[in-house]
């Protein structure tokens, strides 16, 4: 299995420098590669006795023009370039196989990242050793031991991490004959509620900063509406397509505290995920959790900030590759078994539940039910049945 690890790097001013051209170079190459695909393919379709376009023939394209066309190519490691078009051919494999959308350009910015592959560099305690750029502090030690694949440099807010990928051997799944099931239901209010009748409240980083981030984007729109007027437009007409606005001091200042703050409420609800996450491989053989619509659940403009507050489908990948990695199981349940409104003790199944009814009471057996323990409940029982002929096996 593969697992990767993010660290932060502590780069000088030069190495930052040297990462900002080896992202931009990144970023160019898969710009030119996707350009060049797009054509090729348009060729190929006018007269298919030519070859299809693929990432192996556009590396050797783009090694044969880049000391001419773009020299300054060269000053950075050639993975950069390299990568990010093998990167484009996984890309439009996904799309023909239906798992993703068709490749498209990525905006400066917000895609600044380069990719190694494992003989470019080398990592020793806390710092790493990258071609052309010299040996680079790291915030921790690589904290997993197997084949070092590829690592990844890439910014985030004013930060540079490297992820690092490794490849370990795959656990043995733990097949007690007592095994502890749990289920775990997700919800807005309360992040989790375990079938233990346990729940765990989230942060809420986004609804905490939400006060501070609308400050920050008000201010960045007055120094923006300045900027416009300084560059010859009217109050509030809207810019022209491709007119540059040049940014004062202020605003790179202002975007740069609002990227910050964005990093940070993505920390802090990564942060909570990942002690929920570790605390339930670690107590438990068995999670059961609902397989969630995430996408379909963001369209309810009533919940979707609350949901995305939330990150349910970050819980659900850390939640698989944690199990997979301690050889503990996942049972992810059916999205439109009705595990809210049946009743855990008798199994009588209620006409209509909305989401404001938080309890209930069962018509068949009487029995109060909290809405989300009933539901955890439920799930636990579904994985309960699910592993009951599960043979045992020496811890």
């Amino acid at each position: 299995m593969m697992l990767a690890h993010k660290i932060a790097l502590d780069p000088h001013d030069v190495q930052e420098t040297y990462c900002r051209k080896a992202a931009g170079t990144a970023r160019f190459a898969y710009h030119w590669a996707l350009a060049e695909w797009q054509r090729q393919y348009e060729a190929w379709k006018a007269d298919p006795t030519g070859s299809k376009p693929s990432d192996p023939a556009l590396r050797k394209q783009l090694n044969a023009i880049k000391g001419d066309q773009f020299p300054w190519m060269l000053e950075v490691t050639k993975n950069a370039p390299q990568m990010a078009i093998m990167h484009l051919g996984q890309a439009f494999k996904n799309f023909f196989a239906g798992t993703a959308e068709y490749p498209t350009f990525k905006k400066k910015g917000r895609h600044d990242s380069f990719t190694l592959t494992n003989d470019q560099f080398v990592m020793k305690d806390r710092k790493v050793h990258i071609p052309k750029l010299g040996w680079v502090r790291l915030h921790e030690a690589l904290r997993f031991v197997g084949k070092v694949v590829e690592g990844t440099i890439s910014r985030t807010a004013d930060r540079w991490f490297l992820s690092v990928t490794v490849e370990i051997p795959d656990p043995p799944r733990i097949c007690r004959e007592n095994q502890t099931v749990v289920g775990v239901d997700l919800g807005v209010s309360a992040l989790a509620t375990l079938s233990t009748e346990a729940k765990i409240v989230g942060p809420k980083a986004y609804a905490a900063a939400q006060k501070k981030l609308q400050d920050l984007s008000k201010r960045f729109s007055r120094q923006m509406e300045v900027a416009t007027v300084r560059a010859g437009l009217q109050p509030g007409q809207p810019i022209p397509k491709g007119m540059p606005i040049p940014w004062s001091k202020n605003m790179v200042k202002t975007q740069r505290r609002m990227a910050r703050l964005h990093a940070r409420i993505a920390d802090i609800r990564a942060e909570a995920l990942h002690q929920l996450t570790t605390m339930l491989v670690e107590r438990f053989d068995v999670i059961a959790i609902e397989d969630l619509n995430v996408k379909g659940m963001i369209k309810n403009h009533h919940l979707a900030r609350s949901i995305a507050d939330m990150g349910f489908g970050e819980f659900r990948r850390q939640i698989e590759y944690k199990a997979a990695q301690r050889g503990k199981t996942v049972i992810a349940v059916d999205r439109w078994y009705p595990s809210s409104k049946t009743c855990s003790a008798c199994g009588y199944k209620m006409p209509k539940m909305p989401l404001s009814v938080r309890e209930w009471t069962c018509v068949e057996c009487h029995t109060h039910h909290d809405r989300d323990v009933n539901a955890a409940i439920n799930l636990r029982t579904v994985a309960e049945s699910s592993v009951s002929g599960c043979s045992p096996v020496p811890d």
